[in-house]
C-alpha cells in the first residue's frame, strides 16, 4: 500500500511539506478525471442511499430523538447546528450537525480567524464532548448524503472561514472541491481529524484526501467505513 496511506499523525513533521506534495501530485488532470468518475459513479450513490436509509429505519429513528432530548435538558439552544461550509466544486452547502457549543458562542475571532475546537474548549456542552468523543454529533450528516450535497466517504467539508485561511497557503488545497464532500474520509482515519494547529498537519490532512481522490474505489469506501466503525469504537484521541 503506498506509503501516504500508511503514514500517521505522529510523525507528519518528517514526510509532510510542501515540495515533497509537489511531487506526489504532479499531474492536475488525473485527479480532476478519478474524482470525475467518482462523481459519476452510480453504484458509489447507491450505497450512498442505501446505508443511509438502513441507518434511518433502524437507529436514527430512536436515536436521533433520544439525542435532541439530552441536548435540551443539558442546555439552552437549538438541537441541530448549521454550518455554511464548501461543497463539490467550490459550491456552498449547510452541513448539519447535532449543537455541541454553548448556544451564540463564537466561531472566530476579532481578525476573522476560524477558532478550531480545542482540547477542553470552553465552548463545547458536557454532553457536546461526549458526542464530539464519539462523533454522533456527525450524525445528521446522514441528511447531506440523502440530499446529495455530501456522500459518506470523502474529503470532510471545512467551515468556509477556515477554507479562506488555507486556500494560498496549503499546496493544491483546491484539489479537494473535485469531489463531493464527505461525513469520513482517509485523513480521519488515519489520525487526522480534529484541530489543525499548524500548516504541516494541514498539509497532510490534504495529502490524504487527493492520495483517495487519485485511488478512489468502492472497495475503498467500504474499507474506509469500516476504519470509521472501529475508529469509533476504539477511541481517538483527537476527537474532541
Amino acid at each position: 500500500m503506498p506509503e501516504l496511506f500508511t503514514q500517521r499523525r505522529d510523525n507528519v513533521s518528517s514526510i509532510y511539506t510542501f515540495d515533497n506534495a509537489s511531487v506526489l501530485y504532479p499531474v492536475y488532470a488525473s485527479v480532476s478525471d478519478r474524482a470525475e468518475v467518482a462523481n459519476n459513479s452510480i453504484t458509489k450513490r447507491i450505497v450512498d442511499i442505501v446505508f443511509t436509509i438502513i441507518l434511518f429505519c433502524t437507529v436514527f429513528i430512536w436515536l436521533f430523538p433520544l439525542i435532541a432530548l439530552i441536548i435540551k435538558l443539558t442546555s439552552k439552544g437549538p438541537v441541530f447546528f448549521a454550518q455554511q461550509r464548501t461543497g463539490l466544486n467550490g459550491t456552498s452547502i449547510y452541513c448539519y450537525k447535532f449543537r455541541t457549543m454553548e448556544d451564540g458562542c463564537k466561531s472566530v475571532d476579532h481578525t476573522g480567524k476560524y477558532l478550531q475546537a480545542v482540547k477542553n474548549d470552553p465552548r463545547v456542552t458536557r454532553i457536546g464532548s461526549i458526542l464530539r468523543r464519539t462523533s454522533l454529533d456527525e450524525l445528521p450528516q446522514f441528511w447531506n448524503v440523502l440530499k446529495g450535497d455530501m456522500t459518506i466517504v470523502g474529503p470532510r467539508p471545512h467551515p468556509e472561514e477556515l477554507n479562506k485561511e488555507c486556500e494560498g497557503v496549503i499546496d493544491k488545497y483546491e484539489l479537494r472541491y473535485l469531489i463531493k464532500p464527505g461525513i469520513t474520509g482517509v485523513a480521519q482515519v488515519r489520525g487526522y481529524r480534529g484541530g489543525t494547529p499548524n500548516v504541516h498537519l494541514m498539509q497532510a490532512r490534504i495529502n490524504h484526501d487527493i492520495w483517495y481522490i487519485r485511488n478512489w474505489s468502492i472497495l475503498l469506501d467500504v474499507k474506509i467505513m469500516f476504519l470509521t466503525g472501529y475508529t469509533i469504537f476504539a477511541g481517538d484521541e483527537n476527537a474532541y
